[in-house]
């Protein structure tokens, strides 16, 4: 685990607490930062949400909101996760802040001088997406850089307290704005608060470890990055979770405006009521998650959340009262984060650190996606059968999902190791190899007992997919037609530097399955490797 940020970084000794990942002077600086981020996210969204009411009335239009916000990291999502593994994450960080105030400066002058409308403000709020959409997955990558591994939990679970004491801080500060100054001045504080944010990276010390290879362009990236999260099973399993759960919750939060007016709320002050509610309920979650994490399994707390979340959704969406809906909210934002947090930590804790803010990405899309789609979807049902109605059903889709995935855990085996294993030596070459040239073959001869074929190809097959998650381009597996039980294993890299760069990637969880392969093999020595490099003729 790389741990660029602080050179002396030693794991935790101590069981971590909800606080204890400060006490790393980086994680600290990006921490203060992200705190920034987040709190011009929720005001961000509260004053655009609450603008968007006051231009129309129409529930599709109002729920389009969340869609403009969250379209942008599915459509973005890969890119971005390739930049941030190929580049400087700080450098990334310093520019979405600084996108971000020309977003808010823009939003503050169309709506102070009236010219916003309800199309240009879904434009303006879809700008701001991508803000999230290049800043998330930098972040995330970041984390586990910048704590030992014990406290990857306890990190991600801040990051989730900074969210959620914003969904707290944010509507309050925008609904004491909106009702002193009016909206507009709400993008003007959110506009502040991002150079703030930006000026504090840009006196960050951090400085990411750097490869003597080439770097990776974005096309190779970007399927190296698909590959990996389709080789590797409980990533797909974290994804249809995250995108089933949040499908279904972003339908409470994208009509949550409409639950506030359907309570007698006027004024921004019942939507600012129910949207802290769930923050506070969501940030009490997030304090006791070291806890429950050592308590409870990951599938118990996944399950435990949806059932909850959905419980607290169907009771917003009866309740005739503010108080019992917000004590509804508060419920269902703690059930909210631990849900996250729990997918969230479970595909960080899955992924290598090379490839880590490309499967995020991939994670974030389908959250995104999913959310983007479901306030669409969900708004276009309440139009047709109301509020209420629309929330029990989004309430009774969570455990209608449980059901389907009972068979499948997220938490299921011990976790691999994931770094790299260090055990690969440079061949010896014959000539120098410019690392753009390829591709490039290997092949790995072996001599298996006929008896044993079919225990081969069982290992033949993790074979397969351990090596195309670490980015080979392509494997297959022959076997000799004249002479029974001898077998190549056959591996095309697109060009020497994609070769040398997996090789150094490799896992260390990869060595006992070589060794199992290399056991197999009844030759007088170890199987024969050779390589070779393709030549232009013509």
């Amino acid at each position: 685990m790389s741990s660029a940020g602080d050179p002396g970084l030693q794991p935790a000794a101590a069981a971590p607490s909800s606080w204890s990942a400060l006490r790393y002077k980086s994680f600290r600086v990006l921490y203060s930062a992200w705190v920034g981020a987040c709190l011009c996210m929720f005001t961000n969204d509260v004053a655009s949400a609450w603008l968007m009411t006051s231009l129309t009335t129409s529930p599709v239009m109002i729920a389009l909101v969340q869609t403009a916000a969250t379209l942008p990291i599915f459509l973005l999502g890969l890119p971005s996760g390739a930049l941030a593994d190929i580049l400087d994450r700080r450098r990334l960080l310093i520019f979405t802040q600084s996108w971000g105030v020309v977003v808010a400066s823009a939003l503050f002058a169309t709506a102070i001088t009236g010219h916003v409308t309800p199309v240009l403000l879904l434009l303006l709020v879809f700008a701001n997406g991508l803000v999230l959409a290049i800043r998330w997955p930098a972040f995330s990558a970041l984390i586990p850089e910048l704590v030992p591994v014990a406290e990857i939990p306890t990190a991600s679970a801040l990051s989730g307290i900074a969210n959620n004491g914003s969904r707290i801080a944010g509507p309050l500060i925008a609904g004491l704005i909106i009702a002193s100054a009016g909206v507009s001045w709400v993008f003007a504080f959110t506009a502040l608060v991002s150079a703030v944010s930006a000026a504090l990276l840009i006196s960050w010390s951090y400085s990411r470890k750097r490869s003597a290879l080439p770097g990776e362009r974005i096309a190779g990236a970007i399927r190296v990055g698909i590959q990996h999260v389709r080789q590797t099973p409980v990533l797909q399993r974290v994804m249809i979770r995250v995108f089933a759960f949040f499908f279904n919750s972003i339908g409470l939060i994208a009509l949550l405006p409409l639950v506030a007016k359907q309570l007698g709320g006027s004024d921004a002050n019942t939507f600012t009521l129910l949207m802290s509610s769930m923050g506070a309920g969501a940030v009490s979650a997030a304090l006791a998650l070291p806890r429950a994490s050592r308590r409870w399994a990951q599938d118990v707390r996944y399950a435990a959340g949806t059932l909850i979340f959905a419980a607290g959704a169907a009771l917003a969406a009866l309740a005739e009262h503010r108080p019992v809906a917000m004590i509804a909210l508060f419920f269902a934002g703690g059930a909210w984060m631990i849900t996250a947090n729990t997918l969230m930590v479970t595909a960080t804790m899955a992924l290598p650190d090379w490839v880590r803010a490309r499967g995020l990405s991939i994670i974030q899309m389908a959250m995104m996606g999913a959310s983007a789609s479901g306030a669409a979807i969900w708004g276009y049902a309440a139009k047709m059968t109301g509020v209420p109605a629309t929330l029990v059903m989004t309430a009774l889709a969570g455990p209608l999902v449980l059901l389907l995935t009972r068979k499948t855990r997220i938490g299921s085996g011990a976790p691999e190791d994931l770094a790299p294993a260090g055990v690969w030596e440079m061949p010896p070459i014959a000539v120098p190899i410019d690392p753009e040239h390829g591709p490039v073959l290997v092949m790995v001869e072996y001599r298996i007992d006929p008896a044993r074929t079919s225990e081969f190809l069982e290992l033949m097959r993790e074979s397969r997919r351990v090596w195309l998650a670490h980015g080979l381009h392509s494997w297959s597996l022959f076997s000799d037609v004249t002479q029974e039980g001898r077998h190549v294993e056959h591996f095309i890299d697109e060009s020497w530097a994609s070769y040398l760069r997996r090789n150094e990637r490799i896992a260390a969880s990869y060595v006992p399955l070589r060794e199992r392969k290399w056991a197999m093999h009844i030759g007088p020595d170890t199987p024969a490797i050779t390589r070779y490099i393709a030549r232009e003729v013509g």
